[in-house]
């Protein structure tokens, strides 16, 4: 696919974009804002020099934290600029950085809106975290000589077989990237071999995972401790973290099959929008729980769930649990991030589908810090071994601290990538 026929698909969907903010408004009212900005139009002021870090929504946001921090430590004559695509990544860096960054959508990636958001803010250098590979974008910066740095990237095989039907598309965009960091040797060959590169002219490092570098918030232990007085000190407590859809049935299953006396399920979807469909499922099955917005004493003992419908709180959720199951991984969804449970010394488990964390899962489980569970059955089995023994969840829990501190670099050595492309 030439980079003219991606273009002229963009434009043929973009009269359908007011629609779809407008349905997704409809259950998240924050999509029904800053429309303009979508189309390239800003009123953000600039009033230094900028670095900006594309950051889809609130796990790329949280992993670049450490970076950001870096950066402003580093270069405070910048201003730091952070994209977002949904509202919910937006709101993450509200809380994570308030006023000391500037903070706007990515427009769609049409020419137009290209040029206009590079118009107006003229980054000095911009990166793109993960796998963001918005092709007029990267086209943009490097017609205007604007350094993009692709940082913790990650290609599974599976998205490098959906990149690869892009033909000279995917590689084309790559090969105009300025650098890539990788988070590890395999994304950075699979990175290579989309670009066809096979004489290393892409400037590709393997620098590691930024989420091993995030470190819980000041006020997540102290937040977590008040959780825990809540949910009571001498109940066992279960945290089912990051759920997407129909995962909230398998845990609640896997739950009654434990059957752990006076078990209480902290349980916190990934989306927000899904916080009253899970609360709809709780209702159905007839399950005594709480919400999380409405908790200010302590847990009643009939109260079997508590749903987690907070944004900003998953370090303090952690600080408050004995041990922790990572969404996203019971269906076919890749998982999510495991590293800020361990960070907070929890014992992890995780279903079988993990290919967006896939080297992450790996070394946790090989440090006996995670372990990978297949079905509902599996699952109980795996909460009766750990709620039935103290002396093995705290070893996990140990075990998950060491390896979460294990890995770490990555802000520093990504940082020293961008300071050779920096003014």
């Amino acid at each position: 696919m030439p980079r003219s026929l991606y273009t002229l698909l963009i434009y043929l969907l973009l009269p359908f974009a007011p629609l779809r903010l407008l349905w997704r408004g409809l259950r998240q009212q924050e999509y029904l804002r800053h429309w303009a900005e979508r189309f390239g139009f800003f009123r953000v002021p600039v009033t230094s020099p900028v670095i900006w870090m594309h950051c889809v929504s609130v796990g790329e946001t949280r992993g670049a934290a450490p970076l950001i921090k870096e950066l402003q430590q580093r270069y405070p004559q910048y201003q730091i600029l952070i994209t977002h695509a949904t509202p919910t990544g937006r709101e993450a860096g509200q809380q994570l950085f308030g006023d000391g960054v500037l903070r706007c959508y990515l427009p769609y990636d049409t020419p137009g809106a290209v040029a206009r958001f590079l118009k107006h803010f003229q980054p000095k250098l911009g990166m793109l975290m993960e796998t963001e590979l918005w092709f007029n974008l990267i086209a943009g910066c490097k017609a205007r000589n604007i350094p993009i740095l692709l940082v913790n990237a990650r290609l599974s095989a599976k998205s490098a077989q959906g990149y690869a039907r892009l033909g000279r598309l995917a590689g084309d965009g790559l090969r105009q990237l300025t650098a890539i960091a990788a988070q590890t040797v395999q994304d950075a060959e699979r990175l290579q071999a989309l670009a066809s590169d096979r004489d290393g002219e892409l400037p590709v490092e393997v620098t590691g995972n930024l989420k091993f570098d995030v470190t819980p918030p000041a006020a997540a232990a102290e937040l977590g401790a008040t959780l825990r007085g809540y949910f009571g000190n001498a109940r066992p407590v279960f945290l089912a973290a990051s759920t997407r859809d129909g995962e909230e049935a398998i845990i609640l299953d896997a739950v009654a099959a434990a059957n752990i006396p006076q078990l209480l399920t902290v349980i916190v979807p990934r989306h927000p929008q899904r916080f009253d469909e899970a609360a709809n499922l709780l209702t159905k099955r007839g399950i005594h729980f709480l919400r999380r917005s409405r908790l200010d004493s302590a847990v009643p003992a009939s109260v079997q769930v508590v749903l987690g419908d907070s944004m900003g709180e998953m370090f303090a959720y952690y600080a408050a649990c004995d041990a922790a199951f990572i969404g996203g991984s019971l269906q076919p969804l890749g998982g999510q991030n495991l590293i800020e449970a361990s960070a907070m010394g929890k014992p992890v488990l995780i279903g079988p589908h993990t290919f967006n964390f896939a080297a992450a899962t790996e070394l946790a489980i090989d440090a006996k810090a995670a372990w990978r569970v297949q079905d509902v059955a599996d699952l109980a089995r795996a909460l009766q071994r750990l709620f039935g023994d103290p002396e093995l969840r705290q070893s996990m829990g140990w075990k998950a601290l060491a390896f979460s501190t294990s890995a770490g670099g990555a802000t520093r050595r990504i940082a020293d990538m961008a300071a050779r492309y920096l003014p």
